[in-house]
């Protein structure tokens, strides 16, 4: 049996920002409102103390046309080495700010942006979390799989982990 326990404000931010951090790639959901909505994967390039979660994005992506015509999106990380996963929900901002994508900037997007954070195509996206839901593990993968094993020889459920609401309002 898994332990619910709901975090807010501060402890909310710090498993937003430790699960996001480390998942580093999400599914980016655009168009909540239809169905079916679009969803591309992303990769995070910054979490922010307040929760605040940047991505590059082109211009011309239908992300961006996405974003434009409905800034609420919701984000879903999957670290499976560690068992952890969170669903985030916000909204996000199209941004344009040469000093915050030189920050943010890595060889590895050239391959997208050829001439690098000065590209003309190159968009930040500024992620705002408003609420989310979060399942993690108590201990490592090979702990929680012999957890899952005993439980299943003893047709007992272990308790093998954390879950719960965040709310970072």
């Amino acid at each position: 049996m898994k332990t619910v326990k709901h975090l807010e404000k501060q402890p909310a931010l710090d498993k937003l920002k430790e699960l996001a951090g480390e998942a580093r790639l999400c599914m980016f959901n655009t168009r909540l409102c239809g169905a079916p909505f679009n969803t591309r994967p992303m990769v995070t390039q910054s979490v922010d103390d307040d929760g605040t979660i940047w991505f590059f994005s082109a211009a011309d992506s239908s992300l961006n046309l996405d974003i434009a015509r409905d800034d609420r999106v919701q984000l879903i990380y999957s670290n499976r080495s560690a068992l952890e996963f969170l669903s985030i929900y916000g909204t996000a901002e199209i941004v344009v700010d040469s000093a915050k994508a030189r920050k943010l900037w890595n060889v590895y997007l050239t391959a997208w942006f050829h001439e690098g954070p000065e590209d003309p195509n190159l968009t930040l996206l500024k992620f705002k979390p408003l609420e989310g839901y979060y399942w993690d593990t108590r201990h490592n993968k090979m702990i929680e799989s012999l957890k899952i094993v005993v439980g299943a020889i003893k047709g007992k459920m272990m308790n093998n982990g954390l879950e719960g609401k965040l709310s970072v309002n």
